[in-house]
Formats: C-alpha cells, sequence, structure tokens
C-alpha cells in the first residue's frame, strides 16, 4: 500500500520578521551571531562546490567531499543552541581530520616552489575560485571566533577551520 505525501511548501513565511530557528527550536533574529556562523560555513561549503566543478585532479575533488562533509557537521553544529554554555561534541568531526588536512596541506605545499612574495589572487579560473575559498574561509573563522565569545565552541571547529584557511 503507497501513502501519497504532499509536496511541502519552501516558505514557511516564519521568517517574515527577521527571526530564524535554531536547531532546536529558539527563535533567533537573522543577523544573530550564530546565524552568521553557519551561514559562513555554508557559503564556505557551496563556494567550495564550486571549485570542485572545475576540472582538478582526482585527490584534490576527493579532499573537497571530504571537506565539505565536515564543514556540513559544523554547520550543523553552530546551528544548535547550546543555552547552558557547556562543552558539546560534534558528531563527525574528530582529530583524525585535523591530521587529514595537514597531511595534505604538507603534500600539497611540497610540490610548490619556495614563495618570495605575496601571490596575488588570480591565475587561472579555478586558481581564482580557490582564492575566493580562502577568503570565505578566513571571514567563516572570524565569524566563529566572534561566536566563541559568547558561547562555548569546540576547539575541534576553530581548529579545523585554521587549518583549513591555510
Amino acid at each position: 500500500k503507497f501513502i501519497k505525501m504532499s509536496k511541502s511548501v519552501i516558505y514557511t513565511c516564519t521568517g517574515d520578521t527577521g527571526l530564524t530557528s535554531l536547531v532546536g527550536g529558539k527563535r533567533v533574529k537573522k543577523n544573530d551571531i550564530r546565524i552568521e556562523a553557519y551561514g559562513d560555513v555554508d557559503e564556505l561549503n557551496s563556494q567550495l562546490g564550486y571549485f570542485a566543478t572545475y576540472p582538478i585532479p582526482v585527490e584534490y575533488k576527493d579532499l573537497i567531499i571530504f571537506i565539505q562533509n565536515k564543514l556540513f557537521n559544523i554547520g550543523a553544529y553552530l546551528a544548535t543552541d547550546n543555552p547552558n554554555n557547556e562543552p558539546t561534541t560534534v558528531y563527525g568531526l574528530n582529530d583524525g581530520d585535523i591530521n587529514r588536512l595537514e597531511t595534505a596541506i604538507d603534500a600539497i605545499d611540497a610540490q610548490l616552489p619556495r614563495l618570495s612574495n605575496f601571490v596575488l589572487p588570480g591565475g587561472g579560473r579555478a586558481a581564482a575560485t580557490a582564492h575566493v575559498c580562502r577568503c570565505v574561509c578566513r571571514r567563516c573563522e572570524r565569524r566563529v571566533i566572534s561566536l566563541s565569545d559568547e558561547s562555548m565552541i569546540n576547539p575541534l571547529v576553530l581548529k579545523f577551520i585554521n587549518r583549513l584557511s591555510d
């Protein structure tokens, strides 16, 4: 027997007054620092998805998909209220993930010549897109640090985003 389900409506009208819901239902202003933080994580995730559409080596695409999955977990973590300001777990993020980023950074850096000056953003389209991802990641990091001034943030989140900004 099949159950007929109706399609849900995309618009809910619940944000018309400038409020939105965190995971758990708490209503906050759409410019709340927590919303800004996970919104920047979402933007970074989207920019990385765009970057992955370029013809880049498969190992880098795999790395980007790994990073996107971790950012999705971080976004869910940041979207969850922490009313008691207690240490909380980030599901799907651990020290091994930081190690994987560091190993990837070391491997990529070993292929590059020694830099003697700053690099202007640009090059090819893929390189320019990678620079945009880097800038969005650094903004994301600043937002999460701002949120950590108000609310306890698991140190793994800050560590992962800091490594990623490199």
